[in-house]
């Protein structure tokens, strides 16, 4: 080859990467080579199905504690803008990808994805058969897992990760809560060209930091709401003497068994206040009712998973990550009267998606709970409704955007339970998915209200 040759080929092509081992506590061994930080890290193995939002995975706090794979072929290909991470650090273990993008093209990126996960400590490898080792979990389930590129020994790893510690029974969402209490009212200057400035604050209100994801808060502000931020254990009273006229759960990692500190304070606040939670703040409300949570075998994360909102019959494309999941029977007894007279309880819920009804079960704690949410892969519960009390939440995630907008509408279904609507979730999404939205020199600066061309209003 000539010296034109190799330089060409030195300046298009990778280096040779540092090897890499990926072992599970079942024994699986997959190879690839290190692409970020140097090291060795413990965690549970997960895998997320979206085609795009890498960043938002890799700096969402609700990682803590685990490897992530991502299914989408490359990864980092449009590179990092800051304005996009949704905390201050990865809270994740470690990242596998198929193939890591040095060299991004995007006229929003500030850095490469590997130079991002360099700075921030993170261990990534590529080079995986990220195929396999998806199908390996999806019917091995979701366990133990070390990534490593400083030992070469499958059989060191092995006895390595069978040693470590599981994430059952941690709390994790005290590692990556807020420390004190604060406000909260920014929201990035570089997403103005896509969407309007916030509303004017009309709602007081206190968001319990389980680990949020910052576009969560950044929505709440965009509704309206003048948002303060508690740590994830604060005293209800302490909650209730800051007079909100709504408290949020957030988001966050981990077993919702070990977060104690949040359910019993919303076991109090039930009642008092109208409250609002997401994920793991789903969790919590329903921990705070007396429900049983299980650990679901490989999890939901990824930005494709459809949810039909039994309340309107209309079907969303979500965004979700949790690996837990609420046991609906747990919360009582069926309602026939309010569940169009059916009186048992059925293990896939999907039964009630194609009833066309949403069931309510009498609760010994907040009387009657209304299944607003199914999961229309597996037949999970994704929502509820107290009926007696103003609460209500949600599995998935409608800050993020694969529908695109499709969840979007629970922002505004909060604020609207905050007037004390009875109909605050009953939100026509097809009116609402471009609510809060402009375009490039769109018809808003001209007065125009045509549906192509600028904002539509529910």
């Amino acid at each position: 080859m000539s010296e034109t040759s190799e330089r060409l080929l030195a300046g298009t092509s990778k280096p040779a990467g540092t090897p890499a081992l990926l072992v599970l506590e079942d024994g699986a061994v997959f190879k690839g080579t290190a692409c970020a930080a140097r090291g060795e890290v413990f965690g549970e193995i997960c895998f997320n199905t979206s085609l795009e939002g890498y960043l938002e995975v890799i700096t969402d706090p609700s990682y803590a504690g685990q490897i992530v794979t991502m299914t989408y072929p490359q990864i980092g290909n449009y590179g990092v803008n800051l304005d996009d991470c949704q905390s201050d650090a990865p809270a994740l273990r470690g990242l596998v990808v198929r193939d890591m993008c040095a060299t991004p093209s995007n006229w929003r990126s500030e850095m490469s994805l590997p130079e991002f996960l360099a700075k921030n400590d993170v261990v990534a490898v590529e080079g995986v058969d990220t195929r396999a080792l998806v199908r390996h979990v999806r019917d091995h389930g979701a366990q133990r897992a070390v990534l490593s590129t400083e030992d070469a020994s499958a059989e060191s790893l092995l006895s390595k990760v069978r040693e470590s510690a599981s994430i059952v029974g941690v709390n994790l969402a005290a590692t990556v809560s807020c420390e004190a209490v604060h406000a909260f009212d920014s929201v990035p200057t570089s997403h103005a060209f896509a969407v309007e400035p916030p509303a004017p604050k009309r709602y007081r209100v206190v968001a319990y930091d389980c680990g949020a994801k910052r576009s969560i808060f950044e929505n709440l502000v965009r509704v309206g709401c003048d948002l303060t931020v508690v740590p994830w254990d604060t005293p209800a009273p302490e909650v209730l003497a800051m007079e909100p006229d709504g408290v949020f759960l957030s988001n966050g990692p981990g077993d919702p068994e070990a977060v104690e500190g949040t359910y019993a304070q919303v076991e109090q606040l039930l009642g008092k206040v109208p409250v609002f939670g997401i994920c793991l703040g789903h969790q919590m409300i329903s921990k705070a009712a007396g429900a049983s949570i299980e650990k679901l075998k490989f999890g939901h994360r990824g930005g494709n998973q459809p949810v039909m909102n039994l309340r309107t019959g209309r079907v969303e494309i979500t965004a979700q990550n949790h690996g837990f999941g609420l046991v609906w029977p747990s919360l009582g007894p069926l309602v026939p009267e309010l569940s169009e007279g059916f009186k048992g309880h059925e293990d896939d819920l999907r039964f009630w998606a194609r009833a066309q009804c949403a069931p309510v079960v009498r609760n010994e704690k907040f009387g009657r709970i209304q299944l607003t949410h199914v999961n229309l892969n597996d037949g999970t519960a994704e929502g509820i409704a107290f009926l007696d009390v103003p609460a209500f939440s949600v599995q998935y995630h409608p800050e993020a955007s694969p529908g695109p907008t499709d969840a979007h509408y629970l922002f505004t279904a909060f604020t609207r339970l905050m007037d004390g609507r009875e109909d605050y979730l009953d939100i026509d999404i097809a009116a609402d998915r471009l609510e809060g939205w402009t375009f490039a020199g769109d018809a808003r600066e001209e007065g125009s209200g045509n549906a192509g061309e600028g904002k539509v209003s529910e």
